[in-house]
Formats: C-alpha cells, structure tokens, sequence
C-alpha cells in the first residue's frame, strides 16, 4: 500500500467514525512517521472534495487540520494553496492552480490538463480556516522560517486576486438576479481581510519583503493587489482595510529592498563611525530647552488616570507632581485645579458616556479636596489654599461652567451650574476655604450648603458599619455623592469588607457585596481612593479558602452567600479587565479565584475530570433534570463545595446543549432544570455558563439552536424574576458581565444567518447592558474615525493631536475650551500600531514643533504622553512581577511593550543617530531625560527610615484625614502629617519647596486580544 492510499484510508475511517481530535492526533502521529508525505500533498488529501461529498468541508476536516498545524505536517502555506485550489471561488480564475511537490491531479494522462473538482460552497469552511490561520499567525507560530514567509506572502496575492474576481462575478449574477452566495462571499472576504492584516504584520514577513525573498518586483506586485483588495474590504471591515492601507502607503514603501552595492559601499565608512558609540548619551552634548509645565501636560495625564479603570496611587501622583513643579507648592494647586476641570469640560464636550463623566466630577469634587489638603500644608503666608483655589477659578472655562448669575437660561444644565459650586463646598468641607468666600467664588449666591452631617470620619463610619448593617446601603448609596465626603466612605467600606473577611462574617459580606456589584459605577468611586488589591485580595483569599462548618446544618444558603461575594470580584474583573496579577494572587494554579478566573470558560472532557469530579457533574445533571431524584439536596451540594461547583460550570452546560440536540431533554424538562439555575443560590454560576455559550455559539453553528433556546430560558423569560427582586437585581450584574462577548456571538449568528428570528430579542435585552466595561478600549465609530485614510489613518489622527495639544498649551486662555483629547487614541495606538510606531509619530511631530520655536511646550506634552500610565504597567513594580507555578517556579510576568520602553530603545540608538540626524537624537535624548526625570519615584531603602520626608508621606496624609475627620481641617490644616512646623523636612525658607513632603531630588499583555476581547477592535475577532 502506498503513503498516499495509507493517508485516504486513514482520512476515510477518521470520518466516517467520527474520530475524536485526540485519538486522531495519536494515529496520524504514528502514520505521519510510517508513511511520510509532502505538506502539499497532505493538505490537498485532506481538503479536496469527495465522491460522496462535493458540496462543503466535512465540519471535522478543521479540527483535524489545526492538529495537523501544530505537529509541522502542513505548513500554513500549503494549507492556503490546498484550499484555494479547491475552492468554490477559484472557479472564476482558471489560473489559481498552484502546483507543488506531489501535486500530481493537475495533468491527465495525456498530459493535458484537466479541470480540478471544486466544493460547491466552500466559503463557510474557508471563513472559519482564515480565522484560524490567522490566529497561528498572530501568535508566532506561523510562518516557521523565511522561505515560509516568502510562500505565505505570494499565496496571499492569489487568495487575494481570487476574491476580486469571485466578488466581480459575484456582483454580475447578482445584477442578473442569479443566486451568488453573497452573505457568505462578504462573511469569506471578512476573514481574509483579518488573515491579510496577521499576515502583513508578521515580522518574518516583513522581513522577507525586505530582503527581497520574494521574486523581483514581488513587493510591487502585493502592494497594487493589496490596494484593489483594500477597496473590496472596506465596506465590511474598514478597520482591517485601514490597517492594511497603512501597511501599503507607510510600511511596504519602507520595506523595499535597499540597493546591496550601495550597503557595501557605505559599510566601512559606517564600521568607523560606530567606534564611537562607546560612550552612550552621556557623551553627547545637549542643550536644555527652558522649562515648561503646560496646561496640556497634566491635562494628558491626569485623563490617562481615569480614561479606563481609575489608576489612582497617591504616592505616585504625589511624586509626579514633585518632580513636574520641583517644589513649587502654588503652581501645583492651581494647575491640579485646572486640569481637573479641563477634563470634565472635555469629557462632556465630546459627550462621553455618563458613567465616564461621572467619574471624572467625582475624582474634582471628592478626591482633588483632599490631595489640595496634603499639598497646603506646605503653604507658608502669605499663600493660602483659598488664594491658589481662587486663582485656579478664574481661569475655569465659564462658558463650560457656568454660574447661575452667567448664565443664560437656555442650557438648563443643572449639571454644569452646580460643578464650581459642589467644588467649593467640597473645599470648604476640609478647611480650604471659608464658607463665606464661596459666594465670591462664585460670583453669585450658592444654592446649597455644607452636608447637614458634616465632614465624615472613616472610624467613625466602620464603627457604624459594623453595629448596624442597615446603614450599609445608605453609605454605597453615599458613593455617587458630590459633597467632599465620598473618601471617607468609600474607604470604611473598604475596610469593613477585609474586617469580614478576616472574620469571615459572610452573611454581612453577602449583603455588601450584592449592593456594591448592582452599581458599577461605585466600583469606579472606590478606586479613586483604593487600589484593586486592597478591595478584593481579602474577598479572593476568603474565597480560596472558603470550607464548610463541622456542624454546617443548610447549604443552598452557604451557596447563596459564596456566589454573591464571588459576584462582586467578576464584576471588578470583568469591568476592568483584571487579571489574577492585579488582584495579588502570585500562585494560580492554588487559587479557585485564579482557575475561575483563567479556566472557568473551558469545558473539559469527562476523561479528564477526576472520579470525584464526575460523581459530581453526574449528581447535578440529575439534580436539575432527573425529576425522580429528588432536585437540588443538601447531600449533593454537601458533597460539592461551591468551588468545585463553579469549575465545573461550562462542562455542565455542555452536556446540557448536548443533551437538548439530541432530543434527551425535551423543553419542559429543560426549562424545569434552568429554573434551578436561576435562582439566587446559583445564579451567579451564569457568569460562566453563558460565557461558555458565547464561545460554543461561534465556534459551533450547529448547536446554535440549543443554545439559544437556553439563552432565552435564561435571559429572557425566567419565570422568577419578576417575584424575586433580588434575583432581577443579580441577573442584571450578571447581564452586565457577560453582554459583549455574547452580543458578539449573537451579531455573527445574524449575519450568517439573517433569517434567523430568536436572536433579536436576546439582543435587545443585552443593549443596555453593552457599556459596563471601563478598559480603555474604542469603539467602532470612535476607531473609524480615527483609521480613516484620507487623514493619514490612525498615525495621523494622533499627530493632529498633539498638534492641537500644543497649539492649546500655548493660548490657554480663559473661556478656550481645552483640546479635544481622550487617552484611549493613544492606547489603541499602542495596541494596533506598536509602541514603537506611536512613539516615532510622537517623535516626529516634537521634532516639528521644535523647528517651529515650541521645543519647550511639545516636549513637555511629549513626555506627559509617554509617563501617562496603562493598566498594564500600572505598578512600579510590574516588571518584576513573578507568578508562581505549580511546580513552585517563578514565572516573569509578560506584557505588551510600553511607551517608555519604546523610548528607552530608542535612546540606546541615539549615539549612533547623532552621527546622521543630531537634531533628531537630541531630541530623544532630552524626551528621556525628561521621562525619567518625572517619573522618579522615591528611594524604597528611605522609607523604613523617614517615611514622612518621602512621597508617600503625601499618601499616608490623605489616608489619615480620612480616618481622622474625612479632611485637613481646623488644626489638621497647618499640620496634617503630625510633623509640626519644624519638622518639614526641607522645606525651603520662601515655603514653596515641596521636597520635605514629597520627597528629595534624587536620581534615579499579548500580542493580539482574542475574540470578545477588550472593546471591540478591529473586526471581532480581536484582529
């Protein structure tokens, strides 16, 4: 028998029993070794069409071709000729035949050449391959080598060249009134447009075209395809057509081969120029530019902090502003003050979203109070905190916010008429300013008055906490305030929910965390004033830790509280995109929080579950559907701690599809399990469930009938929720939750099958749940705005926009509205152009902008860009972040490549750049120094010794006021920090050197998100 008859038998057999991916990948290994064959000659076995089928790809053949990728069988190149030469749109182009080693069915006998046997529909199977591949490609698997590269680029014109004819014809017979497959062709042409994107972005790639691997004029011939294929994409995918648009206009024109005579003509020249690199940066002489803290500066960073999840850490913004103002205590009060207020202004100029605007009045009203407090206690006469805050309101844009005696009664906008007036008493609550200078503040008569409770103290409010639990809901109600005490709330509640912990009181922790998860935009609140792992380490290590009573009576209650505490860590990690490293959690594969967290949307087969774990999947299925077992008992569930319970969530669901589409449950016994599964005690299991929903329904069409109808008997029409408020309450965070990456299922479905009646209603009730993420991300409107190509695309957008911050920061002046600016330009610029390609925008418009006479402003603008944190590197510590394993090694923790990591590459070139372009180098040496400058944190060695003559002195003060009265007020104010008068640490004798509170002058995730990711980029598929 031959290799490949051995190869069709085996092909055969595999479908013809439905073989699993497991046994298969075991047999074709042994075969591959006994019968070894060509890639090409595998691929076209496995993807030509059939006796008995000839009409699509038999739903196995991708399964068993992503296995045959991962051993090195097929190469993605050969995958791509086989199935393009197959291929129902290659009928339009007679010449896409592309013969390779053992392609031997192109010739017949007679040598002449026949017409190849085609799929009648192959664009569904296609799609779901294009996908794939590019997903290998993205991660870096693909392509193995250069001559690889240099297969996958020339096989990509003929795919390309191939969907421009088949979409002609297609649009010919459609004009005739024939049938064309037009969905399905567009769905198809999606899909290559996200493979074309993996492909161009590939660094092999590149770097073939660069070398010149492909055949002469090659580079040429892919950029005229690629603009014609741009054109046919950009009504269905115009992010993926304008990522491949500059590719064409920016990246391929770089990529040209440079002429090798002339490299070896200049090589020695360039060997005795790089002799004198030796000395790095320092030996390079630049000279400084004055000095400048513009408006934009801190207006860009200070949006940064709170253009996704608050990144708030007092003793870093403390030590940016020491470093920014060096000392000097006026200038920093007036322009927190005014930076503040220009992004609220901006905010609403641009009609962000209300839980946006929301957050940033919260953070003027109820955290600047407080970080102003720290600051003034550096004050000396004759400076005082009302004459800065004075000052700072003058120069508020009043045609942004208005007082009542300006303004003209046609905006009947009570939100931006109360702004300057909730500041003022927010001021005055912690002793700023005196209650009878708001209404020269103001220029009018305030409207309302200091809170009838006065200025909160934390102590005092856990203590209420605790002896009366009622008091809770009105305290989280308390955190949408505008009134100066939020701090102090928001921080008992913090505290009172470790001291739960720690006691492990979970009733009372139940009853927290259930109000605290229905309102999302009090988890926004909290972190203005404390960090993630402060909040929910305690809640996650109760939760690992979480272990029946000895005398344990009842357990649908136990199950009740575990699900409502763990609810309120998924809403955090779910709205902010958390990973088990922001939630302090260093062992993972020890962690429930950590595997729910990672793993929980996977389901796994029942060979690999423990015994244990299958007496338990078996007693729940017959608990939920098995009427003659008795339902839902304290023996099962005593059995099962709600841990296991909730691990096993997405195996359970999908025995329940499995068992709904093959007609093992019928509809009312399927309704009558998922009443269970609906009520309180184990509903926050659909977090979970439903995603692994999500994921089934994209990846298995055929089962989309099952899954809907579950979907609906979940979503939609529960029979309890209208009895059970706290049930509807739940289903709502659970909505919130799980709504995009199910909505995105859902709009696939629709789209291939338009017909289709049941999914509409699922989408309607997921709408107003759409928005509760807070990553940073952008959506689709947003990013087509942004990548349109007559505007220079995505690079262009951002360098009009620090054009427009530039030319801001030169006439700020009063009642000019600040520059539309929001940082998710700047992090969707990281994550789909790199951080290098947005750092050399930014270096080039500051290069510009210097030549223009404003170095000092651009260059101060440049630097609050590139210090604005991410959440990725949020901690200083993150590059040193470990992870522990299972095994009990540490692990580094990977991310995405910041902006100043990019700069620091960039200045490690600077000596050598000097030589070519000393203008250009300078002022990369000058953006770092400044970077560095500004970012310097305090020496960690210090702070055992004199804590409170570092940054973090300014941190301890503001936790402090709260916990003492909610603010600096009274004495408080002249000495907040206990250091008295004379023990400032440094402070200068004119009282505006900042170095005795906030320290001395000392020197100092990813390459592409997968489906359903972070917001929405690119097409869907996170591409």
């Amino acid at each position: 028998m031959s290799a490949l008859t051995s190869w069709q038998t085996f092909l055969t057999r595999s479908l013809a029993t439905r073989l699993d991916p497991e046994p298969f990948e075991s047999y074709v290994r042994i075969l591959s070794s006994k019968y070894p064959l060509p890639p090409s000659q595998i691929s076209n076995l496995f993807l030509r069409p059939t006796a008995s089928n000839a009409v699509s790809l038999d739903p196995r053949i991708p399964r068993y071709v992503q296995i045959l990728l991962s051993l090195g069988l097929v190469t993605v190149p050969s995958l791509l000729r086989g199935l393009l030469r197959f291929s129902t749109a290659g009928a339009t182009t007679p010449d896409v035949g592309i013969s390779k080693e053992g392609d031997h069915t192109e010739n017949g006998p007679n040598g002449k050449k026949h017409e190849e046997k085609r799929w009648a529909n192959s664009y569904a199977a296609e799609e779901m391959l294009f996908y794939r591949v590019a997903k290998q490609i993205s991660s870096g698997t693909a392509p193995a080598n250069a001559q690889e590269a240099a297969e996958l680029i020339l096989v990509s014109m003929k795919w390309m060249n191939t969907v421009l004819a088949a979409s002609n014809a297609a649009h010919g017979m459609l004009e005739l009134g024939g049938n064309t497959n037009a969905e399905e062709l567009n769905a198809q042409v999606m899909a290559l447009g996200t493979l074309v994107v993996a492909v161009v972005e590939n660094a092999l790639v590149q770097t073939a075209l660069q070398k010149g691997s492909v055949p002469k004029g090659g580079g040429n011939d892919f950029g005229a395809v690629l603009g014609n294929f741009v054109a046919l994409l950009l009504q269905g995918s115009p992010q993926s057509a304008a990522r491949l648009e500059l590719f064409r206009t920016q990246t391929l024109v770089a990529l040209e081969p440079v002429d090798k005579k002339e490299v070896s003509a200049n090589k020695e020249i360039d060997e005795i120029l790089d002799e004198g690199i030796g000395l790095g940066i320092e030996g390079i002489v630049v000279v400084d530019l004055p000095e400048v803290n513009s408006r934009a500066g801190l207006y860009v960073y200070l949006g940064s902090l709170l253009v996704a999840r608050p990144l708030i850490d007092d003793e870093a913004i403390f030590a940016y502003l020491h470093n920014r103002y060096q000392g000097d205590i006026q200038s920093t009060m007036i322009d927190l003050i005014l930076a503040s207020f220009d992004i609220l202004a901006d905010a609403t100029s641009r009609s962000e979203r209300p839980q946006t605007v929301k957050i940033l009045r919260s953070f003027l009203i109820n955290k600047v109070p407080l970080l102003l407090a720290v600051l003034s206690s550096s004050l000396f006469p004759p400076l005082t905190p009302e004459y800065c805050i004075t000052e700072a309101l003058n120069h508020v844009d009043t045609n942004a916010f208005p007082t009542l005696s300006f303004d003209d009664g046609n905006t009947n906008d009570m939100f931006s008429d109360s702004v300057r007036q909730d500041f003022c008493f927010a001021c005055c609550l912690h002793g700023l300013i005196a209650e009878s200078s708001i209404e020269t503040l103001l220029g009018d008569i305030p409207i309302q008055s200091l809170p009838a409770g006065g200025r909160y103290a934390k102590d005092d409010l856990v203590q209420q906490l605790i002896s009366d639990p009622e008091r809770t809901e009105g305290l989280i109600d308390e955190l949408e305030h505008m009134d100066g005490n939020v701090g102090a709330v928001s921080q008992a509640i913090t505290e009172v929910i470790g001291r739960l912990c720690r006691n492990k009181e979970t009733m009372s922790l139940k009853s927290l965390c259930s109000q605290l998860a229905r309102k999302p935009s009090a988890l926004d609140v909290m972190l203005l004033f404390d960090k993630v792992t402060t909040i929910l380490h305690p809640i996650c290590e109760l939760l690992d830790n979480w272990r029946y009573d000895e005398d344990q009576g009842e357990y649908q209650p136990v199950y009740e509280e575990f699900g409502s505490i763990l609810l309120l860590v998924l809403s955090f990690a779910h709205r902010y995109g958390l990973s088990t490293v922001d939630l302090g959690i260093r062992t993972p594969s020890e962690s429930f929080v950590a595997k729910l967290l990672n793993q929980g949307h996977l389901t796994r087969a029942m060979e690999d579950l423990t015994t244990q774990e299958q007496s338990h999947l078996d007693g729940w299925i017959r608990g939920l559907f098995d009427s003659d077992s008795g339902g839902l008992g304290d023996e099962l569930m005593s059995s099962c701690p709600p841990q296991d319970f909730y691990l096993l969530i997405p195996t359970l669901f999908n025995h329940i599809v499995l068992a709904y589409s093959t007609r093992h449950l019928t509809d009312e016994t399927l309704k009558g399990g998922l009443e269970f599964l609906v009520d309180t005690f184990l509903l926050p299991s659909l977090v979970p469930g439903i995603t692994w929903l999500s994921s089934h329904l994209w990846e298995f069409r055929g089962d989309a009938n099952a899954v809907l109808q579950i979907l609906s008997a979940l979503i939609t029409s529960p029979s309890n929720m209208s009895s059970n408020s706290e049930a509807s309450n739940m289903l709502k965070t659970i909505l919130n939750i799980i709504s995009k990456p199910l909505e995105h299922s859902l709009r696939w479905l629709q789209r291939a099958e338009p017909s289709r009646q049941d999914v509409e209603p699922l989408s309607r009730a997921l709408r107003s749940h759409l928005f509760f993420e807070r990553r940073g991300a952008s959506e689709h409107t947003e990013l087509e705005s942004w990548t349109e190509p007559g505007a220079g695309g995505l690079s262009g957008k951002i360098k009009s926009t620090v054009q427009n911050l530039t030319t801001w920061a030169l006439n700020p002046g009063i009642n000019i509205s600040p520059a539309n600016y929001t940082h998710r330009l700047i992090l969707v610029g990281v994550k789909i152009l790199g951080a290098q390609r947005v750092l050399d925008v930014i270096l080039d418009e500051l290069k510009s902008q210097s030549e223009s006479g404003n170095g000092s402003v651009s260059l101060d603008i440049a630097a609050a860009l590139i210090c604005a944190p991410d959440a990725a590197s949020f901690s200083s510590n993150t590059n040193a972040i470990e992870l522990i394993s299972g095994n009990g090694t540490a692990q580094t923790l990977q991310r995405r490549m910041n902006l100043r990591e990019a700069l620091k590459i960039e200045v490690e070139n600077a000596p050598k750049m000097h030589k070519s372009d000393a203008f250009h180098a300078e002022n990369v040496i000058r953006l770092y120094r400044k970077v560095e400058a500004q970012l310097l944190m305090p020496q960690q060695d210090l702070l055992a010794h004199d804590a409170l003559a570092l940054d973090a002195a300014g941190a301890l003060a503001v936790d402090e006021a709260m916990a003492a009265g909610g603010g600096l007020g009274d004495g408080a104010l002249d000495d907040p920090m206990g250091m008295g008068t004379d023990g400032m640490g440094g402070l200068g004798g004119d009282g505006m050197d900042m170095s005795g509170l906030m320290g001395g002058h000392g020197h100092e995730s990813d390459l592409l998100d997968g489906f359903g990711g972070d917001g929405g980029l690119g097409d869907g598929m996170g591409f």
